[in-house]
């Protein structure tokens, strides 16, 4: 289902928006007419994404690009200040922003477990806090990124499995805390979808085909996401046609996670 016009010239902060998932998010919230600032670590990608957003429809004024690391509070409080600071308000943010560590109990490091934690479950939290007074303000909502796997964990994701489950919880509890303040609180739950994210873990091009293909096999629906099926949720989640939905985790995943 598509978003609705609700979304014009609000104005969305959204994290890990330089490739992946919060790539087309940005694009799509761009098409929208919906007012961005996004932020990533890759200064050249986020410009790339910057210049996609205007051919989209944006003016350049209305597309923030803030580059920045979610695992250093100051950079999180620098990108919210720098929003807040350039539109004068804030409607709508989407936590994508994540990373992928692989290891059993066993295997990881408690430095390997931090540096998971910290973008995919800290950052998350933080960012929210940091934003919420703004978001109290323009009785906006938001859309947190989380996984299937924080429902159905799988062996060798330890880190990831639980950073993941803490924002579903996360996102119940805060949904709970401001419902009666008129702020919505959801999240997405993808199974595989195609990204970079395996990559960047340190699988290389031919273990990630063969990962893909063998993925099909647990996806009764017989195929892997795409971006697009993950960011159509998102907008829908943001946009007033989910006025009465709250504190859900909507799964996105080809019936993955009840196989």
């Amino acid at each position: 289902m598509a978003a609705s016009s609700s979304l014009t010239q609000k104005v969305a902060l959204v994290t890990g928006a330089t490739s992946g998932i919060g790539r087309c998010i940005a694009i799509s919230l761009a098409k929208e007419g919906c007012y961005l600032s996004i932020t990533g670590r890759n200064e050249t990608a986020l410009q790339e994404v910057s210049q996609l957003c205007c051919k989209a429809g944006l003016p350049a004024d209305k597309v923030l690009s803030v580059p920045g690391d979610l695992s250093t509070d100051e950079d999180c409080k620098r990108i919210v200040t720098s929003t807040i600071n350039h539109f004068n308000k804030l409607d709508i943010l989407i936590n994508n922003a994540g990373i992928l560590v692989r290891g059993s109990l066993e295997e990881l490091s408690i430095d390997d477990y931090d540096k998971q934690l910290n973008i995919n479950t800290r950052s998350v939290f933080l960012m929210m806090k940091l934003t919420l007074p703004h978001i109290l303000a323009t009785k906006g909502n938001i859309v947190n990124v989380s996984s299937n796997l924080s429902i159905k964990p799988i062996p060798g994701y330890l880190a990831y499995n639980m950073s993941k489950a803490a924002v579903d919880q996360l996102t119940r509890s805060v949904a709970l805390e401001v419902a009666g303040r008129g702020v919505r609180v959801n999240a997405v739950n993808p199974a595989v979808i195609i990204t970079e994210v395996h990559k960047r873990a340190g699988m290389d091009e031919a273990a990630y085909e063969k990962f893909l293909e063998d993925a099909k096999a647990f996806h009764p629906i017989g195929r892997v996401g795409q971006v697009d099926e993950v960011s159509r949720a998102v907008l829908f989640l943001a946009s007033d046609h989910a006025s009465f939905i709250t504190g859900v985790t909507l799964l996105i995943d080809g019936g993955s996670t009840i196989a």
